[in-house]
């Protein structure tokens, strides 16, 4: 079943220049059960998509589904079914952290009865009942940030939609967050997630997307993006700068080659020239320390599309 469907999902401001368009034609197509991620550089149309989706803003074209329901025309029933963590996170400082869920358990709606025990769970949940009666302001990011999830979690939702969810955290609680983030889709429910940490996109996505200028660039698996990119590398360690040396003459005019004193590494193009690679430096085996194969990251990925130059 399908999750969230936007079809061709626009959402452009007025400018002197003509229109600016924050998110443009996008299509998205995520199941039950999955962990899709939206990356992109700062300004892509990241958190714009998120806000689309939960009915905080309205498209200036296309449309949104959630479970089949329009989150403008059904929000109070698309209100129960999704719940969003967003980049701030928008907790009451002066309040204990179970007063906070208790207030969110009522704005929700959940019925009276439930608070108390689904403030339990969650609590539990994130590991904070022993602070829930501590003011929020004298907690750390990293507890914020796993109260704002609990929060998230309290109405039961269908949906979850995170935004950044481990910016600033610990690596004890980003740890946490991301093995809750897999257990809930674990259980059939879905994650929308967007963030800038290519470890986390990798560990957490079922399922990426790549925006930028507000506009697809490119979908698929973490492996099936980093096949796209053919950056696969053999790394040559010699016993010597002068056979680094000879092997770097023998491949450089076929091959992507550098070489830095006694290291060669080497581009693959494809599974074939692994072969040919390995057979050009056959006759230096025997001042060859080591050799290693290395295939592209998530990050190589995301440079590859949308480049390398710095973002204002």
């Amino acid at each position: 079943m399908v999750a969230i469907e936007t079809k061709k999902l626009e959402q452009a401001y007025k400018n002197k220049g003509g229109p600016f368009y924050a998110l443009k034609d996008l299509d998205l197509h995520i199941n039950k059960g999955k962990v899709f991620c939206l990356l992109g550089p700062n300004g892509s149309g990241k958190t714009t998509t998120i806000n689309l989706i939960n009915g905080l803003n309205r498209p200036t074209a296309g449309n949104v589904k959630v479970l089949g329901l329009d989150p403008i025309k059904d929000m109070k029933k698309v209100r129960r079914l999704i719940s969003v963590v967003p980049q701030e996170t928008a907790l009451y400082n002066d309040l204990s952290a179970r007063e906070n869920l208790l207030f969110h358990a009522g704005y929700y709606g959940l019925e009276k009865d439930k608070w108390h025990d689904y403030s339990d769970k969650v609590l539990n949940l994130v590991g904070l009942t022993k602070r829930q009666h501590d003011r929020v302001g004298t907690y750390s990011g990293g507890m914020q940030r796993r109260l704002s999830l609990a929060r998230a979690l309290i109405t039961e939702p269908e949906i979850i939609l995170l935004d950044e969810p481990t910016l600033g955290v610990d690596v004890q609680s980003r740890n946490s967050i991301w093995n809750h983030i897999r257990e809930f889709a674990s259980e059939g429910k879905t994650v929308l997630l967007t963030t800038n940490n290519m470890e986390e996109a990798e560990y957490l996505a079922d399922e990426i997307m790549i925006i930028d200028h507000g506009e697809e660039v490119v979908r698929g698996t973490p492996q099936s993006l980093k096949e796209e990119i053919h950056q696969n590398l053999l790394i040559f360690q010699f016993n010597s700068g002068q056979s680094a040396q000879t092997a770097y003459d023998y491949l450089h005019s076929h091959y992507e080659t550098k070489a830095d004193q006694t290291t060669v590494q080497v581009s693959i193009p494809d599974k074939n020239s692994y072969f040919d690679i390995m057979k050009k430096v056959e006759p230096l085996a025997d001042v060859m320390g080591s050799f290693e194969m290395r295939e592209p990251t998530l990050n190589d990925v995301f440079l590859h599309f949308t480049g390398r130059q710095l973002r204002n």
